[in-house]
């Protein structure tokens, strides 16, 4: 079962539109995150292929993000309910909630822009390089996923 692809423009404006189904003062199905905090969260995958703002994880740390998370984040499984994440991941504090979703919108248009083939091969900061397919599964679960969270 192959997942939408988030490199398309319909796709991509499909989750936007969810995104936008979204208020600041929605709740969680389950989780310990606000909506803000979430979408500040489902931003930090975006900002590690186009920005240079996280540490790239150390040899061993790699080795071991490959050999035991790599295929859990580019598979095609849906995520469970609460599941661990990493530290870079992490976002404990409240964030501007309009600006958290204009800048996770305008990561998946640039993500759509960019297209599959500028991801076919493209180095991840913690797994290596990745082929369109397993980045187009790690952009599209954890955004779906999330969104579930918020019932959108």
């Amino acid at each position: 079962m192959a997942l939408p692809n988030i490199f398309t423009t319909e796709v991509s404006e499909q989750v936007v539109n969810r995104i936008n189904t979204l208020k600041a003062d929605t709740r969680s199905l389950w989780g310990k995150m606000s909506v803000d905090q979430m979408l500040a969260h489902c931003s930090v995958s975006y900002e590690m292929a186009f920005e240079n703002k996280h540490p790239k994880p150390g040899a061993f740390a790699r080795f071991m993000l490959k050999l035991f998370v790599k295929k859990i984040v580019v598979n095609e499984k849906p995520y469970g309910k609460s599941s661990r994440t990493a530290p870079a991941f992490l976002i404990a504090d409240y964030r501007n909630f309009e600006a958290e979703k204009t800048k996770l919108v305008n990561y998946i248009r640039k993500t759509a822009e960019a297209g599959e083939k500028h991801f076919d091969g493209k180095e991840s900061l913690s797994f290596g390089a990745l082929t369109k397919t397993e980045w187009n599964n790690l952009f599209y679960k954890h955004i779906d996923h999330h969104l579930k969270q918020f019932g959108a």
